[in-house]
């Protein structure tokens, strides 16, 4: 009985304790007060009320498709077509940039211009130009470092941003991007070898042209050309469509396709083969490769800019020469009323 009652006595001793240590824990427990957060300073800025001007969307509507199909008007007919917008492209729009009373259209598949141009080799950011092909980053302002034989441009887009700055900067060249080439437009013409003469070509937007065969027949556009650049690149999905069509009308005799890479050949190959290689069409940039069989390059871009600036001056020539052709076929048909 004594241990019993003991143990009883010590039980509830425990639980008066508990109880009284509840409380104290209770009454000693601090008030969760909130600490005052100070205001952040306030930093001005140029845009502080910025506010637009209200529009409708249908003024934005129109001031798009007004515009493109304008230049579409205007470019159905032009002196020079160039296809294919990559660093061969660019060069030969750029230096027929500075004759302005030469009309230029300029179509690149994709919807960003510059091909392969972006980047160096193996996706690395500097781009790598051979001596004297650099002279023209002079006359771009465009800086880069002396490395002896050749030229290092800090990253490659650089150049091609200029490049294409410059390109769609001149009141005489339009670029359509985002639009390919899917056939040749070819007319006959007695005044010239093998009697058929490249005449432009057939159009499409881009994702049309790849889908023909999950669609119903979608029909394409036309641009005419008095003379035509074709610089598509080496072979691909769209790539030396130029010169695989050639081939297949008979126009050229073979599609020799391009060689592997040797530097030293391959640059002064593409240059000394940019040519017009059928009546109407000039051959630039890497497509050469295709047609000439002349070896790669790889990521050196001198004979790229130098193909293009060639071409160039080949189409000036052909104008010309077209010029003078149908002076003296009016001047002969005034003598034969006379």
């Amino acid at each position: 009985m004594i241990a019993i009652s003991s143990l009883n006595s010590i039980t509830n001793a425990k639980v008066v304790l508990n109880k009284a240590a509840g409380s104290r824990a209770s009454i000693a427990r601090p008030s969760r007060v909130m600490p005052k957060v100070q205001a952040q300073a306030f930093h001005a800025t140029p845009y502080d009320g910025f506010t637009f001007e209200p529009i409708r969307e249908a003024e934005i509507s129109r001031a798009m498709t007004s515009r493109y199909f304008k230049d579409l008007d205007q470019h159905a007919e032009t002196d020079v077509l160039i296809v294919g917008g990559g660093s061969a492209g660019l060069a030969a729009a750029y230096e027929l940039s500075k004759h302005p009373d030469v009309q230029v259209t300029l179509i690149e598949q994709n919807v960003a211009p510059g091909g392969g141009a972006w980047l160096g080799g193996q996706l690395f950011s500097a781009m790598c130009i051979r001596k004297p092909a650099h002279k023209f980053l002079d006359e771009l302002e465009i800086p880069y470092e002396d490395e002896g034989a050749f030229v290092v441009v800090r990253h490659a887009a650089l150049v091609t941003s200029t490049l294409l700055s410059k390109v769609l900067a001149a009141p005489n060249v339009k670029l359509f991007n985002a639009t390919a080439v899917e056939d040749l437009i070819v007319k006959p013409d007695e005044t010239v070898p093998g009697g058929k003469r490249v005449a432009g070509a057939v159009t499409n937007w881009t994702l049309v042209a790849l889908n023909h065969s999950t669609q119903s027949c979608m029909d394409p556009n036309v641009i005419e050309s008095k003379v035509m650049i074709s610089s598509t690149g080496h072979d691909g999905p769209m790539g030396a469509s130029g010169v695989k069509r050639l081939a297949r009308l008979g126009m050229i005799d073979s599609v020799k396709g391009m060689g592997a890479l040797n530097m030293n050949e391959a640059e002064g190959s593409i240059v000394q083969n940019t040519k017009m290689v059928a009546p109407g069409i000039i051959m630039a940039g890497m497509e050469v490769s295709e047609w000439s069989g002349s070896n790669r390059m790889g990521p050196t871009f001198g004979a790229m800019f130098i193909s293009g600036f060639i071409a160039a001056h080949l189409a000036l020539n052909d104008l010309e020469t077209q010029k003078n052709g149908n002076k003296n076929t009016d001047e002969a048909k005034e003598m034969a009323q006379v």
